[in-house]
């Protein structure tokens, strides 16, 4: 199998594993192994899935970027890592959508800070790290990876809806019409105000400390410099 195609059959298996495990073979896995040894499993099936791909990815050989990448272009990538390395860190406080005895109870709250951007904040910084790194490694193997990390996290996260809906019922529905599935959709359209979609507090602290840490390690590594240390480092 050549490179691409094992990149390709790799991206299929780790998209199709997390597909299959979060909506068709959910509920029956759930009810014999209980959520926290469906928890287990999910994330067992995650990490044997992904490493492949990483294997596969890094042993493409070496590809001619698709286009010209500049300082602006690199500095507008670094500013999408630090907005989704915020969305993350604000996600995993209060957030209905994560797996929580407690998620009815956050889904009464007012939306604010990342969630008045978007409902899927944790998903959106997932999708939006990949379009970062699109852009300033626009080889086919990094397109195809990029793609791959997107397409699962926002197909997932609208069948995440559905699956709340079903799971929390009326919590759910009255949170998604207060929430906006696309970020600042809410603002964009005149239903809700700029002022709450600031993120405040460990969102915005929490963010800024992983996105330095994020991009000091992309160099640390060995990989190429990123974020603030392309320039300063």
């Amino acid at each position: 199998m050549n490179p691409m195609s094992l990149l390709i059959a790799t991206a299929v298996l780790f998209v199709g594993s997390h597909l299959l495990l979060s909506h068709p073979l959910r509920d029956g896995l759930a009810s014999r192994l209980g959520e926290r040894g469906f928890q287990i499993v999910y994330s067992i099936v995650a990490f044997a899935t992904f490493i492949p791909l990483v294997q596969a990815w890094r042993a493409m050989p070496p590809e001619p970027p698709l286009w010209m990448v500049d300082d602006p272009l690199w500095a507008f990538a670094t500013l999408i890592v630090l907005f989704a390395s915020i969305l993350v860190m604000g996600s995993l406080i209060g957030n209905p959508a994560l797996p929580s005895p407690k998620a009815a109870f956050a889904a009464q709250g007012a939306p604010r800070g990342v969630f008045a951007i978007t409902r899927h904040p944790m998903m959106w910084g997932f999708a939006l790290w990949a379009f970062a790194h699109a852009l300033v490694m626009p080889t086919g193997a990094q397109l195809l990876l990029s793609a791959t990390i997107a397409f699962l996290a926002l197909v997932g996260s609208a069948g995440q809806d559905a699956k709340k809906a079903r799971l929390m019922g009326d919590a759910w529905r009255h949170w998604a019409a207060r929430t906006s599935f696309v970020p600042f959709g809410r603002q964009v359209a005149g239903a809700a105000p700029w002022g709450d979609a600031i993120p405040r507090g460990h969102a915005l602290f929490g963010g800024i400390l992983l996105w330095l840490a994020a991009t000091w390690g992309h160099g640390a590594l060995g990989y190429m410099a990123a974020g603030i240390w392309r320039w300063i480092g």
